[in-house]
């Protein structure tokens, strides 16, 4: 199965992720909370769980990285 269309999807909501993250620590900003009636809000609840399925399907791209590296040496 070519699961390359998955780990885009996944890398672009790491990066969404990450912004939301990045505005929390310089700006105390929850851009997804502010956005979605807050923390507790179940759409926000949703949204910060599927990032952190993100993250966690994406620590599978580093053994296909290592492996893409290995099959190319």
């Amino acid at each position: 199965m070519n699961s390359k269309p998955l780990d885009w999807t996944a890398l672009t909501i790491l990066i969404i992720g990450a912004i939301n993250w990045g505005l929390i620590g310089f700006f105390q900003f929850d851009l997804i909370a502010a956005i979605f009636g807050g923390v507790t809000s179940w759409v926000s609840r949703i949204l910060y769980a599927i990032v952190g399925i993100a993250g966690i399907y994406s620590l599978c791209l580093f053994n296909k990285v290592e492996e893409e590296e290995l099959a190319h040496s």
